[in-house]
């Protein structure tokens, strides 16, 4: 009996999805644990394993790669070999209709026409179905140039020999070809029998810059017209992706939903730099960026200020035992926040090695929806934006989220009695916080001890 495959759900929420690529060939066999597919979640990509083995039917009426269906959609199927999709059909009535349409096809006068299209038995239509392969272009081998199984076949193992375009892109690169302007069917040309990457369409995205330049080097300026009567073109249209519609769904509900209030204080994050590079120079591996020094302080300080590091239940507050601490990383699909769990129980290099492999999986969009969950506060870095303060917004249904500034050299007072400045490097930090959850007064505690963490690193380092 054939087996289904189906979309599955990725995620509690997930209604919707899109079917990244196949890994697998209509036709092909597969074993159970193999690589079936991707499927583009709400903001994730996952590779989906084959449950059974089987070999693999994908019907014509399939949802094609990148069409968003709802969870439960039939992609395909696993059959027995000898075993047909349509069950209901026996071999013996397939035979006997090929026979027929074969005495037919042999009665009739074929006009050379235009548009013209050769017949074609239906056991063959059937196979290229299965196959993939376009008869309309197919010279037959069969009485009067009937096209027949073997013609489709033949087809079907030459096609395999190369890899068609649109199976040798990955899914990233055709949306980042998209956003850069390249031709990425074009480059796939140039380039056969390789499959096309992110870094081959950044290249070639490059190489068109750069041959931009050469021509406008060359080329007279052309003189600027007083006045024009064409209307000024307009913007680029963009579709709304998946992960940009979670995100608008879900900054819109913490916008509707929270009380937010913002608080921002400026820290001594001297102490901070000196303690990074001293794990520079000590060459350790891996090297734990300031993210991650925040990561751990902050679990020290949510630790002994629960308050902010809890949540709505129904008519209950709800406050973590543990702190869960969610990471926001800017990724070509859009804004991800990967957890580092039980940041409070690990060291800085684990902290270090952990962040480290959620951002990559992240910006390569192998994160699963698993590494997305559970965050019970969030920290939000722009300073290597050269941003000094902001307002970040509250990821539901945490309490509060840290926006993180960047650190810059100033002078300022550290001594008032005695009027002595000093180079200090400075930080900003904003923290907003839901107000129907804590008070702004133990908000403000918190973000103080925040602060006197930054300042003073060797208060969580020991604790």
């Amino acid at each position: 009996m054939p087996l289904e495959i189906v979309l599955p759900r990725l995620g509690w929420n997930m209604e919707t999805g899109r079917l990244g690529e196949w890994l697998k060939r209509d036709g092909e066999h597969v074993a159970a644990g193999e690589i079936l597919f991707t499927v583009e979640g709400d903001k994730t990509t996952q590779e989906v394993e084959a449950l059974d083995s089987g070999i693999l039917r994908i019907p014509l009426d399939a949802p094609p790669p990148g069409k968003e269906v709802p969870v439960g959609t039939v992609l395909g199927y696993l059959l027995a070999p000898g075993e047909e999709i349509d069950t209901g059909s026996s071999k013996r009535e397939a035979d006997n209709i090929e026979v027929l349409a074969s005495t037919f096809a042999s009665s009739a006068v074929q006009h050379p026409a235009s548009g013209f299209q050769p017949t074609i038995s239906p056991r063959a239509r059937r196979v290229a179905g299965e196959l993939g392969v376009d008869w309309s272009g197919l010279t037959g081998s069969g009485r009067t140039g009937r096209i027949v199984e073997r013609d489709v076949r033949q087809a079907a193992a030459a096609a395999q020999a190369l890899p068609p375009v649109a199976e040798r892109v990955s899914p990233l690169a055709r949306r980042l070809a998209g956003e850069l302007g390249v031709d990425v069917d074009a480059l796939a040309a140039r380039m056969p029998g390789k499959r096309i990457e992110r870094a081959d369409i950044e290249a070639e995205a490059e190489r068109l810059k750069v041959d931009r330049l050469k021509v406008a080097a060359i080329e007279p300026l052309a003189p600027l017209p007083l006045r024009s009567s064409v209307p000024a073109p307009t913007g680029a249209v963009l579709p709304i992706t998946s992960v940009r519609r979670t995100i608008a769904e879900r900054m819109a509900a913490s916008a509707h939903t929270v009380a937010p209030v913002t608080l921002t204080t400026e820290a001594d994050a001297t102490e901070l730099v000196r303690l990074r590079r001293q794990l520079k120079e000590d060459g350790g591996l891996p090297l734990p960026a300031y993210n991650d020094l925040l990561v751990r302080l902050v679990a020290q300080a949510l630790l002994e200020h629960p308050m902010v590091n809890a949540r709505f239940d129904g008519d209950a507050i709800v406050q973590a035992a543990t702190a869960n601490i969610g990471i926001a990383v800017d990724t070509e699909r859009g804004l991800l926040v990967p957890v580092v769990r039980d940041a409070q129980t690990k060291s800085l290099r684990q902290i270090a090695r952990e962040s480290a492999e959620l951002i990559e999986k992240a910006r390569t969009g192998r994160i699963s929806p698993d590494d997305l969950r559970g965050g019970t506060f969030t920290i939000t870095n722009l300073g290597m934006y050269e941003i000094d303060a902001f307002t970040p917004i509250i990821n539901l249904p945490e309490c509060a989220i840290l926006g993180v500034g960047r650190i810059a050299a100033k002078q300022v007072v550290v001594d008032a009695e005695a009027e002595r400045v000093a180079i200090r490097h400075m930080m900003f930090l904003s923290l907003t916080f839901d107000h129907r959850l804590v008070d702004g007064a133990p908000a403000a505690r918190f973000l103080q001890r925040v602060k006197e963490y930054v300042a003073k690193p060797y208060l969580w380092l020991v604790g």
